[in-house]
């Protein structure tokens, strides 16, 4: 059967019009992306940088990046089967290639993830992260998972203070967060936090923190 020539090139163009439109959305995508992270270098210099734990052990705290996959693929395989649970409300053996890209393409607004890096070894230890609601914009949900080895330390004290930070600079008030209901470790992070237990579901429990923003909003205005 033959094609019309007129009909092929009307094909032609139709392809290389799809194309066009393809690739430009990728480059708007990226050319997004990249001045989410020039915004955030500039108006959150505290958000990054070296800290010194408690116990005298140092990490470098910065937010995650596209190209920390890898990072979080190893962290993860460094966790409990216990701590998996715990993070994931079930059982987790593996991070697919879907779960690793939306956990690490992140927009720094609407979904915001500080990592933390062993600063004498190298290495994912650390992981907080916001996600907004979409129903109620000034709220947003968080997890927090720490290294089993490197809990205890005060890591995650330190990683969930500067989440708020940047929720606070990204117009979030609260945050909510839905813990497993034996999570003792995070359970108790986030009371330390002015977290209230809301409510109780079958083996989880609801937890909701007002964040006090005033004096982030008001360093960013005197800025």
């Amino acid at each position: 059967m033959m094609i019309h020539p007129d009909f092929q090139g009307a094909m032609a163009r139709e392809r290389s019009a799809t194309m066009a439109a393809a690739a430009a959305a990728h480059r708007q995508a990226r050319q997004l992306r990249r001045a989410g992270q020039l915004r955030l270098a500039a108006t959150t210099p505290g958000v990054a940088g070296q800290v010194v734990l408690r116990d005298g052990s140092a990490v470098l705290i910065r937010p995650v990046r596209s190209t920390d996959a890898p990072l979080l693929a190893d962290g993860f395989a460094r966790l409990s089967e216990r701590s998996r649970r715990l993070r994931f409300l079930g059982r987790k053996n593996t991070l697919t290639e879907a779960d690793l890209r939306y956990f690490t393409d992140v927009d720094h607004h609407d979904h915001e993830a500080l990592g933390a890096l062993d600063h004498v070894r190298g290495g994912g230890v650390g992981i907080a992260r916001y996600v907004r609601d979409r129903e109620d914009p000034g709220a947003a949900e968080i997890a927090v998972t720490i290294a089993d080895d490197w809990q205890g330390r005060g890591l995650g004290t330190e990683l969930l203070a500067r989440l708020s930070d940047r929720a606070c600079q990204e117009g979030i008030g609260r945050f909510t967060a839905l813990v497993a209901a034996d999570n003792a470790a995070v359970a108790g992070l986030l009371r330390s936090s002015g977290a209230g237990l809301v409510r109780r579901g079958s083996g989880t429990a609801e937890y909701e923190i007002d964040l006090t923003c005033g004096s982030v909003r008001a360093d960013r205005e005197s800025a």
